[in-house]
């Protein structure tokens, strides 16, 4: 639900009251008819946008703090903390001192520039948008209402000023992949400040093998969250991001194109069957970390990976045995098993109707690994799942 400026005004106002009776409302199917009575009761005519409101700071749990003022939209678009906190660092260390958000939604950017020693200025379309942005951050924040395409700073050449864009990534419930297509459209953000360094935030899924600059690939706990563009004076190449809540964060740089690299070392598994961070996958830096780890491809098409030791900080599978797929299924009442996790890459099979179809009895977890190697498909079949912890 988008707010009007006169529903965010309701809400700024009410703020500490929303905040007070938001732990009392399960907001869930079972309790949207004794929801709706305490707000109405509470909040009469703006009970539907409270409501929306609290909906949405819940879905922002992970990108600012939960009594930041924000729609649903807003909400889901917004990068989570630990990432945005990366992409300052990155253009505090490339020399930046002054970033131009020409996106900034309700604000969420912001605290993670600052902290890195970066001053920021905002600006959206949206009025309702800038109002939620001016009480997320308060009186001295500096925003201004413009068109992304149409420029509202002097920012020009040089790292020390940085244009910030998080263009629409999401059409008619589907994720854009061509960049012509998000809103606003890369082509048109280039254009529209030409000789600025810029940071376009996109999604992971976007093509982006005609960008020059460097292409940042960041997951957080195993999800990957974004591909961030950013233009040649702030760096070069590919660079693969792994973050996690934990604090743990690996950074893998190369070119980006494992197939024009050296020939990957393909061998028989090792002792441990490995699958890299999705963001590794996304950025095409495979051969380039199994190479810093000492690990190897099962198939030079596949990304699983082997090796003789678990890379610290990640998770891999012991391997027992290797099968047809045909046999599969008695390989594994032969090894007792009662649960299974499958892993699938290069090979048309659904995990969870394999696992139905498995029917498995016995009382032990175990791991599946599903992958073409060479012609064939094979499935690994491993011990379950284990985590090897940083030093």
């Amino acid at each position: 639900m988008a707010f009007h400026a006169t529903e965010v005004d309701y809400l700024a106002a009410n703020a500490e009251r929303i905040r007070a009776i938001a732990p009392e409302l399960a907001l869930t199917k079972a309790s949207v008819f004794s929801d709706r009575a305490r707000l109405d009761a509470e909040f009469g005519e703006h009970a539907r946008a409270v409501s929306a409101l609290i909906a949405a700071q819940r879905q922002a749990a992970d990108k600012f703090p939960n009594w930041w003022l924000t729609d649903s939209d807003a909400a889901q678009q917004a990068t989570p903390a630990l990432v945005s906190a990366h992409r300052a660092r990155t253009l505090a260390d490339a020399g930046a001192q002054f970033v131009h958000d020409v996106t900034c939604s309700v604000g969420s950017e912001a605290p993670h520039m600052r902290d890195a020693g970066l001053s920021w200025l905002g600006s959206d379309l949206s009025a309702a948008r800038l109002r939620m942005a001016r009480f997320n951050l308060g009186e001295d924040a500096w925003l201004a209402r413009a068109d992304a395409l149409a420029p509202a700073s002097t920012v020009g050449g040089g790292a020390d000023g940085v244009i910030v864009a998080d263009p629409a990534r999401r059409k008619d419930g589907r994720r854009i992949t061509d960049p012509a297509q998000l809103e606003p459209p890369l082509p048109a953000l280039v254009a529209a400040y030409p000789g600025a360094e810029l940071a376009v935030k996109c999604a992971p899924g976007i093509d982006y093998s005609e960008w020059e600059g460097l292409v940042s690939v960041v997951s957080l706990d195993g999800g990957v969250k974004e591909a961030c563009l950013y233009t040649p004076g702030i760096g070069s190449g590919r660079e693969a991001v792994v973050l996690r809540s934990d604090g743990f964060v690996e950074t893998v740089r190369g070119h980006g194109d494992d197939r024009a690299s050296a020939p990957a070392e393909v061998r028989q598994p090792g002792e441990w069957i490995i699958e890299p961070d999705g963001a590794i996958i996304r950025a095409g830096l495979v051969r380039t970390w199994a190479d810093t780890h000492g690990l190897w491809q099962l198939d030079p098409h596949i990304a699983f990976l082997s090796g003789e030791e678990i890379p610290p900080g990640y998770s891999g599978f012991r391997v027992r045995d290797a099968v047809p797929l045909k046999r599969l299924k008695a390989a594994l009442r032969q090894l007792d098993a009662g649960a299974v996790e499958i892993l699938v890459r290069g090979v048309n099979v659904d995990p969870d109707a394999l696992r139905k179809k498995l029917k498995l009895k016995g009382t032990q977890q175990r791991g599946v690994i599903i992958a073409r190697v060479g012609d064939d498909a094979r499935a690994f079949i491993c011990d379950a799942r284990e985590h090897r912890p940083l030093p």
